[in-house]
């Protein structure tokens, strides 16, 4: 992975599912408008700890195609 991608791109690529991105770029504080995907396939849990690991370096999302956060989005700690 490593492609940018806008939110309706990753929401459409990875329906319903819990996914990594990087470098993210916001529309508000909680609207994205473009980031990279660097993790899919992976539990809530597993991106979690990876999230921990890279100290908000990365965050957690569920994809939704209707909705950004249907489950909510894994706390993140940089934003910028």
């Amino acid at each position: 992975m490593s492609k940018r991608m806008t939110w309706p791109e990753i929401a459409k690529a990875y329906p319903n599912q819990w996914v990594g991105l990087t470098d993210i770029e916001w529309v508000d504080s909680s609207n994205i408008e473009i980031a990279i995907v660097k993790y899919t396939d992976r539990s809530k849990d597993d991106l979690q700890m990876e999230q921990f690991r890279t100290n908000g370096g990365m965050m957690a999302v569920f994809t939704n195609p209707n909705r950004l956060f249907e489950l909510g989005r894994v706390a993140h700690f940089n934003k910028s």
